[in-house]
């Protein structure tokens, strides 16, 4: 069950606010980084808040929104996408195979892609989808976490070649979650490294408590929740 947040209540009447100081933070880190303003994309993590809590951040402007799960997504992004059609839908939770055709219709950036059944299965429903073909990220498991998703590192090479070379995938980019308690930095290090070596240009890493320090390692796109939407 979603976090209702009724349209002029306490917590849907912050969201503009906190969104303009999280813009402004990524500019800033931008800066100090001495790369361009714009450089970094903000995706607004909507996980859990329902259609009244995310319009207030639609009329302010916004219009890359993250979800973790394809059928929560369902449930209420078709009507708000169809009031706002200029927007952006990230899927940056795990995609179950069996929720692939669903995912298609719904997201335009996917940032889970982790094993090979899933790049499989991506394969062979991308043609029939009947929409253009979302863009595909990576994700590492930086921390060889056993409870995390994520391809290892080491052997992150070797499946980048086999989605695009055996699967015909297009992968513009890799993300991460760095393990909790650690320091990020590392993580996001590493996970440029691996974008560099591979000629993937787009870098999905920060979260609401470190992502001006993924801004200043490379991030392309951070993805902000709570700093934005308040506590789930």
């Amino acid at each position: 069950m979603t976090a209702a947040s009724p349209a002029g209540s306490p917590v849907a009447s912050t969201v503009p606010l906190h969104l303009a100081e999280v813009r402004a933070a990524i500019a800033r880190a931008c800066r100090d980084a001495g790369r361009p303003e714009d450089a970094a994309k903000l995706v607004a993590v909507s996980k859990t808040f329902d259609a009244d809590a995310i319009r207030p951040a639609l009329e302010a402007g916004q219009r890359r929104f993250g979800e973790n799960r394809v059928q929560e997504a369902k449930a209420k992004w078709p009507e708000l996408k169809a009031d706002y059609p200029d927007v952006e839908l990230h899927l940056i939770g795990p995609l179950q195979s069996n929720k692939v055709r669903e995912a298609l219709a719904l997201f335009d950036v996917i940032h889970t892609l982790d094993r090979a059944s899933l790049a499989k299965e991506l394969a062979k429903e991308i043609p029939k989808s009947g929409r253009p073909a979302p863009r595909l990220l990576v994700q590492i498991n930086t921390g060889e976490e056993p409870q995390k998703a994520g391809v290892a590192p080491l052997e992150a090479d070797g499946f980048l070649k086999a989605c695009r070379e055996e699967y015909g995938l297009a992968v513009d980019g890799l993300m991460c979650i760095p393990p909790a308690g650690e320091p990020a930095a590392p993580h996001f290090a590493l996970l440029a490294t691996i974008a560099r070596r591979n000629g993937l240009p787009v870098l999905s890493m920060g979260m609401s408590g470190d992502y001006e320090t993924a801004v200043a390692l490379g991030a392309t796109h951070v993805r902000v929740g709570s700093a934005i939407f308040g506590t789930r």
